[in-house]
């Protein structure tokens, strides 16, 4: 077996969150008090913080089996997985990306569901897609290669 380590920066991520609740707040040009409503500020960091948790669970949930020890830090979140040795290195980055991205993409669809309805439910879905990614990357084998002699 071959062990992963991959790591999570929570504020990374909350910073994305915050990007994003902003662009969507900015550009509700109709309706008055979008912006206000939708952006996430410092003072809403309890709830995101219960966010950033429910999609730890999520993590986990869907990575279960491949889970050897997970570590939440100040910085962020340390996953370790055990995965096939057949298991193809190249993709540990898209992983990550992938993992970002859920965390962000997950955020925010919780968050719009108390700020932003019309929006929650295609974020929801884009998270759930982002997990369903990230299983089959980690599921994912190289071909066996046949040994070459000299």
């Amino acid at each position: 077996m071959k062990v992963v380590n991959i790591t999570v920066n929570k504020s990374d991520v909350i910073n994305e969150v915050a990007k994003t609740t902003a662009y969507s707040g900015a550009k509700m040009t109709g309706e008055e008090g979008a912006y206000e409503r939708i952006f996430t500020t410092k003072s809403d960091r309890e709830m995101l913080e219960r966010f950033w948790t429910e999609c730890q669970v999520s993590v986990c949930e869907t990575l279960k089996k491949f889970l050897q020890q997970e570590e939440a830090t100040d910085e962020g979140w340390n996953l370790e997985l055990e995965l096939s040795e057949s298991f193809d290195d190249t993709l540990i980055k898209s992983i990550k990306k992938e993992l970002f991205s859920f965390f962000v993409t997950g955020i925010v669809a919780k968050w719009y569901v108390f700020t932003n309805k019309k929006e929650a439910g295609e974020y929801e879905g884009s998270a759930s897609h982002l997990l369903v990614g990230i299983h089959k990357k980690v599921l994912f084998k190289k071909k066996p290669t046949r040994p070459t002699y000299s």
